[in-house]
């Protein structure tokens, strides 16, 4: 098992989702690979932090009393006590309705900001791990023409691949990486003296433009366009990185 199968197998490893074999190979690799073994313990440390501090929001205790004043009052004729009880049934099963409504929407936005969460650090733990390793660049050309190629080459999509030099942005190369378990193509840039990383894989119906954010001390960017997701990790300011990314999303120039 090589470094790319392993990165691609951890998360699985670690949700237990992988057969017998497979967690075999896996173990055997990470007792010999102190990268992915490293990779392996920052998704256990993540698991603890997000157990430990994603937010739980119980709905609020005034929901049921404010959905019960708003329904009308449901009395048949000459029922008497018995309106007044079919009001109150129809009442709690609505309220239960709404509620259960509520926690899945909230339930839902948890579980994407999470996900979002664990994105952002995904990428720039392959950041770190690139730069550290020194295996930043596999195709190393200034050339959008020879890097689109390569890309497409190795992956089921073809990522646009774009010049951004005019605007300080200088294309370095390119390299494979993973992110929530699947290859993407990583674009490498410098801007004065940071390293760039964007990270480009196809967009889906679930894709979501989510706010900047920083992860142990690099700034990442996102953005959604030309039918891809973009990932930017950078110590450059987080200003500059998200103008940077919403120029590759949105500039058709490729």
């Amino acid at each position: 098992m090589n470094c790319h199968e392993a990165t691609a197998l951890t998360a699985a490893y670690h949700d237990g989702e992988l057969g017998p074999a497979q967690s075999l190979a896996l173990e055997q690799h990470l007792v010999g690979c102190a990268d992915c073994a490293a990779r392996r313990a920052e998704l256990d440390a993540l698991h603890s932090r997000l157990r430990k501090e994603t937010p739980y929001h119980a709905a609020p205790g005034a929901l049921r009393e404010r959905i019960i004043a708003m329904l009308p009052v449901v009395a048949p004729s000459g029922a008497g006590s018995g309106g007044q009880r079919w009001r109150w049934l129809s009442a709690g099963a609505f309220a239960g309705a709404a509620a259960t409504v509520f926690a899945w929407v909230l339930g839902t936005a948890l579980l994407e900001s999470r996900d979002v969460d664990a994105l952002a650090a995904e990428a720039v733990s392959d950041h770190v791990r690139a730069t550290l390793g020194k295996r930043q660049i596999e195709v190393a050309s200034s050339d959008q023409h020879t890097v689109k190629p390569w890309l497409s080459s190795q992956l089921d999509f073809s990522p646009p691949v774009k010049d951004q030099a005019a605007d300080g942005f200088t294309l370095l190369g390119a390299r494979l990486d993973y992110l929530d378990r699947h290859p993407v193509a990583t674009l490498v840039y410098r801007y004065r003296q940071h390293g760039v990383d964007v990270f480009v894989r196809p967009a889906t119906r679930a894709s979501r433009p989510t706010p900047p954010t920083t992860v142990r001390g690099f700034n990442v960017s996102h953005a959604i366009g030309t039918g891809m997701e973009w990932w930017a990790v950078s110590d450059a300011s987080p200003d500059v990185l998200a103008a940077f990314v919403e120029r590759l999303a949105h500039d058709d120039a490729r």
